[in-house]
């Protein structure tokens, strides 16, 4: 991830701040397929072997109202703040995707700054920090589940940071039909994946109950479909 600084509880730089995981895991702008058809950039979703339910989750604006990246879900809604380890979470079966257009170091939409540039290590991030805004423990008090959230945002980030690590392994998956390396891991919430695509478009995932080992990626056709 093409960073310099961490400030606890905050995206790191390079990752939109729109990724940032929130407590209550609402999206914004959620079923609101207009930003997403304003993307320059194709939405990528599960293949054809999936057949569940799909639905539109969030995209993230630039302040020039450039879209930055977004996520699409298939499965099961994820209940805001289950307990991981109640009954609820393992009822949930649900996959999300998240879409991040690669680019290099460049010039704000204002002319006024520089933006790092975007990496498979964004679309880890973006997806460690998704799976946490459905995953944190309903029963802890409002204090203990803020140092909860800065605590596993912050493994989250150093998770994404270090691809290379021991925490990650190796799935090759399909990607719009052709074999393709993710980095993979797996946790007590669910798990995680990310990776590229072959037309400039980095690939994150998240989910719990269904297994990624099955799963299989392409571009979305009709955006729309998903509302």
């Amino acid at each position: 991830m093409e960073t310099t600084s961490r400030v606890t509880g905050q995206s790191p730089q390079g990752v939109p701040e729109g990724a940032k995981a929130t407590p209550e895991g609402v999206p914004a702008a959620r079923r609101t397929v207009d930003g997403f058809l304003r993307a320059p950039f194709p939405w990528y979703g599960l293949d054809e072997a999936f057949t569940g339910p799909r639905w539109l989750m969030q995209v993230a604006l630039a302040a020039d109202g450039t879209v930055q990246h977004g996520s699409i879900g298939h499965g099961d809604e994820p209940s805001i703040r289950p307990d991981a380890a109640g009954a609820t979470a393992d009822r949930e079966r649900f996959a999300v995707v998240v879409s991040i257009p690669a680019n290099p170091v460049r010039r704000s939409g204002d002319g006024t700054g520089v933006l790092e540039a975007t990496s498979v290590s964004s679309a880890a991030w973006l997806a460690g920090s998704g799976l946490l805004s459905f995953t944190w423990p309903a029963q802890m008090d409002h204090v203990l589940r803020g140092d909860w959230l800065d605590q596993q945002t912050e493994t989250a980030w150093e998770l994404a940071d270090d691809l290379d690590g021991s925490d990650w392994s190796t799935l090759s998956l399909p990607v719009d039909g052709e074999p393709t390396d993710f980095h993979y891991r797996e946790s007590e919430f669910g798990w995680v994946l990310a990776g590229s695509a072959q037309n400039g478009v980095h690939l994150g995932a998240y989910g719990r109950g269904l297994s990624a080992y099955g799963l299989g990626f392409s571009v979305v056709k009709d955006i729309a479909s998903y509302e």
